[in-house]
């Protein structure tokens, strides 16, 4: 249990490959992220990545209708089925060819897949369990050159495929005999209107002369003996189904039914200025009957059809727009840019981004916990410092100081500040109050900057030099350099404060470890001896013992006091390094000059997670020095130095494919070698990025540990809803006892009882069912071996539950009445304070900004009520005054009256 640890998310990385989709409602964007794909609820401000990976980057993705089942299929054609409800793979497919694209039918009944000239219909996946998920329907052949896009009709009659070979093909889902059309560019299908967009810009409206009633079914397949000749000869070859041949020639028409036709009726095209006429990706929306194009240089247009009215343009970035998607209502637009690995998304009513992410597009190199556990902070080699919320897995603020590589970030002990170290000589500190970079540190020569730390005070910051093997320090409040200390002859590697005491561990590439005493001016405090360089170090959490990592893949372990060695871990061989393409050696022999990189204790200080240049992160245990677990962080294919032996497929007589070099020495083929053709050169355009893990944290509660690789930030979290560990279990303790104890009002024996069973729904049960006011009571009479674990139970679900006031009251009593004894073992409950820390923080920065808002709404609801009851005031006034008057009138007119009828009754 202590060890499960489960993938949780994906961080630092919003979108890479494929095309966008929104989910049903249109409230949710799924965006393609590597092999994995990010699901983006857009509403709540939440972001989820699903535990199902592909063997390879995912190329496109096809959503059901009813948005319960996801296709994936990756760049070889490997297609995976996904219950978006269970988030657990359903069927694995393949299409043993690269896949175009994929689109479901309206009804949810079929769904075509495009690859290579041909488009295949399969049978949709319904509730029926089938042995075969994937049952092919038919197979449809016209195009010439590769198919790339798919339209259907809203009745799910016909659909179109667009080829590079610049024609569409209209077909229908049934056998048609009055329809068999082809046209060219980019296919949109509403109604009679089919709509071509072609790569080069032209637009193309298209009218049929026919309503879709107008189709009329065809001679069924079994009918034609030629064609089941063929199907046959061809059943080895291909799935079975049935087979479908289109013909550019015009049809014959049948007699008494005439064939559907298409003729252009209008023509238009898009600004050819400039890059504008490179089109890259484009959406229709069939209701709205808007059209969304976008282009190279990272512009788009929005054209309402068929008039082809512009309606809005845009640009959004330099870089090219990779995809386009259209929410079902039409007034969010998604769009992903590849380049940048940047995913938005833009109402285009109102003009304004409902959503805007972008991860760092080169490697991650680094990454901070901040002490709460409830933000990280990552640099990147782009330059940039992002800092993530880790609920809702978005990134919230953006530096963009500095102006190469980021070496090291950290966080100061009141996590208001950020600071970054870099290649470009400065060490920056950035407030995340006012979001700015209020501090600059350098150094008197220009240097770079390879690692950075911070003390506990917060006060004095650091950082190790890549070439002139000092490390610098300076003040936070001033920003001034205190000291330049010296002493290593190689590259600083790391550098680590101690939690406890204000002494500074510094590792060096000249094989020894110095400790520096900050408060006896900045001397040499230790000097440790290593076998081999050091790359890093690492203080545990109680600073009475130190880590340090080795260029011969060793992990030793160090007294700071005695200035002894305490233990070590041979970890060479676990880190298991795969075999890149371009190597002529075995992975076994590779193995041996690769270390960790990386290292960071538990936060209890009784594991090591270790890390390097390899796809697996490992967990040892110290005082047995034995290898607990290894957590594989990635499957994805598409990176280098993933396989551990060599792929024969991929041998041939002269070496590996990947080594030998094209287009030179055939003497028909180009005899000068244009630059960027070699392969496993490392300044060609295009390489494999090689899997690492560059930099490993544990988060302070515990719960979590982050690791930044080439994948991205990838967070694993402790699963504890499916583990069953009971405590002192015996034949009296079961679920019927406690409820009986609950029945009884024995408040503290129920919850005893339910520890003990330690299943959470029925300890929360018990829990709730304990009165307000009787919690101080339940508390003071808990056994000392339950108030551990019923405050680290409260810690946990305060972070999900409503019941807020109900669960600070019982961390309060619980706290106040057993604080002595719990501070004796304040190492064991660290990890429980620091998580009912952050969730209290959590909850009151959230309802801090409820409230704000709430008086600010109070506040206008007043003065809006008191003017109209100022109003209200003067109207009532003129009211009774105009009553007044028409009270003296009538009066005046009932005198008059009854003057006249005593003058009437007189002269009778």
């Amino acid at each position: 249990m202590k060890f499960a640890y489960k993938f949780s998310n994906l961080l630092g990385a919003v979108y890479r490959h494929g095309n966008l989709s929104f989910s049903k409602d249109g409230n949710s964007v799924i965006s393609p992220v590597g092999n994995r794909i990010s699901i983006f609820d857009l509403k709540n401000n939440k972001s989820e990545t699903l535990p199902v990976s592909t063997n390879k980057n995912i190329a496109c993705v096809g959503l059901s209708p009813d948005g319960n089942l996801a296709i994936l299929v990756d760049e070889d054609g490997a297609a995976v089925l996904v219950s978006l409800i269970t988030r657990a793979v359903l069927y694995h497919h393949h299409f043993h060819k690269p896949v175009g694209s994929i689109r479901f039918s309206p009804d949810g009944r079929k769904f075509v897949v495009t690859k290579e000239n041909v488009a295949l219909m399969y049978h949709a996946p319904g509730k029926i369990r089938e042995f075969n998920t994937f049952a092919l329907d038919k197979s449809y052949f016209g195009p010439y050159d590769e198919t790339t896009c798919i339209d259907w009709t809203d009745d799910s009659k016909c659909f179109a495929v667009g080829s590079k070979d610049m024609t569409t093909w209209v077909f229908g889902a049934e056998r048609w005999a009055n329809l068999i059309i082809y046209f060219s560019g980019f296919i949109f299908m509403n109604y009679c209107f089919l709509y071509t967009v072609s790569r080069d810009g032209t637009l193309c409206v298209w009218e049929s002369d026919t309503e879709l009633d107008g189709l009329r079914k065809g001679p069924k397949y079994s009918e034609r003996k030629k064609m089941a000749e063929e199907r046959k000869r061809r059943a080895e070859e291909e799935p079975r189904g049935e087979v479908v041949r289109g013909s550019a020639d015009t049809p014959k028409e049948v007699e008494g039914i005439r064939n559907v036709r298409y003729k252009q009726k209008s023509k238009h095209f898009f600004n050819k200025e400039g890059d504008f006429n490179n089109l890259t990706a484009v959406a229709f929306h069939k209701r709205t009957h808007i059209l969304v194009t976008g282009f190279a240089s990272g512009a788009f247009y929005l054209h309402e059809l068929p008039e082809f009215d512009l309606v809005h343009s845009l640009s959004i970035s330099d870089q090219r727009i990779s995809t386009i998607a259209l929410n079902p209502t039409g007034d969010w637009i998604g769009f992903g840019c590849s380049g940048l690995g940047q995913l938005l998304v833009w109402e285009w009513q109102s003009e304004s981004y409902v959503f805007k992410q972008q991860g760092h597009f080169n490697n991650m190199a680094s990454l901070a916990y901040s002490p709460d556990g409830q933000y990280l902070a990552t640099g990147g080699d782009d330059g940039k410092v992002k800092v993530w919320n880790c609920s809702s897995g978005l990134c919230f603020v953006t530096f963009k100081e500095h102006t190469s590589s980021i070496t090291g970030v950290a966080f100061t002990s009141s996590g208001l500040v950020v600071l970054s170290a870099s290649l470009d000589g400065t060490v920056r500190a950035f407030d995340l109050h006012r979001y700015r970079n209020f501090r600059t540190m350098t150094s008197p020569q220009p240097t770079q900057f390879s690692s950075l730390a911070v003390d506990l005070s917060g006060d004095l910051v650091c950082a190790g030099a890549q070439d002139s093997f000092e490390i610098f320090l300076w003040s936070m409040q001033t920003g001034r350099l205190l000291e330049v200390l010296s002493g290593h002859e190689g590259p600083v590697s790391c550098l680590c404060f101690s939690p406890v005491q204000s002494v500074l561990v510094s590792v060096s590439w000249d094989k020894t470890v110095r400790l520096w005493d900050m408060l006896d001016s900045w001397q040499t405090k230790e000097v440790l001896r290593l076998n081999s360089d050091g790359l890093a170090v690492a203080y545990r959490p109680d600073g009475q013992e130190l880590a340090v990592a080795t260029l011969d893949g060793e992990i030793t372990f160090w007294s700071p006091q005695a200035a002894t060695q305490t233990g070590s871990i041979v970890g060479r061989h676990d880190l298991q390094i795969g075999r890149k393409e371009t190597e002529k050696i075995t992975a076994k022999q590779s193995a041996k000059g690769k270390a960790f990189t990386c290292l960071c204790y538990s936060a209890d200080g009784e594991s090591m997670l270790a890390g390097g240049h390899s796809k697996f992160v490992c967990i040892y245990n110290i005082k047995e020095q034995i290898l607990m677990k290894k957590f594989e962080i990635s499957c994805n294919m598409s990176l280098d130095a993933m396989e551990e032996f060599l792929d024969r497929r991929k041998m041939t007589e002269f070496g590996s494919l990947a080594l030998v070099d094209e287009g030179a020495g055939d003497g028909d083929g180009v005899e000068l070698r244009l630059p960027g053709v070699r392969r496993g050169d490392m300044s060609s355009r295009h390489f494999k990025p090689e899997i690492r893990v560059t930099s490993l944290h544990f988060s302070p509660t515990g719960r979590s540990w982050a690791a930044a690789s080439t994948e991205g930030l990838l967070v694993y979290s402790l699963d504890t809803s499916l583990v069953f560990d009971p405590y002192d279990l015996d034949m009296d303790v079961t679920p019927v006892s406690v409820r009986h104890q609950l029945k009884k009002k024995e408040w503290t024996s129920a919850i005893v009882l339910a520890f003990r069973l330690n299943e959470t729904s029925l300890i929360r049960e018990v829990l709730e069912s304990v009165p307000y006011n009787q919690t101080e009571l339940v508390s003071s009479s808990l056994p000392d071996v339950y108030v551990e674990k019923l405050l680290d139970f409260v810690a946990s679900s305060l972070e999900k539950s409503r019941h807020l006031q109900f669960y600070l009251t019982w961390a309060q009593n619980l706290l106040t009445l057993h604080g002595q004894k719990l501070k004796s073992r304040s190492s064991a409950i660290l990890t429980t304070i620091q998580q009912l820390l952050k969730s209290i923080q959590r909850h009151h920065d959230d309802l801090s900004k409820l409230c704000d808002w709430n008086i600010y709404t109070i506040r206008y609801t007043a003065a809006l009520a008191k003017q109209r009851g100022m109003k209200r005031t003067a109207t009532d006034c003129l009211v009774d005054e105009e009553v007044d008057e028409a009270e003296v009138m009538d009066s005046e007119d009932e005198e008059e009256d009854m003057s006249l009828m005593n003058i009437h009754l007189h002269a009778k």
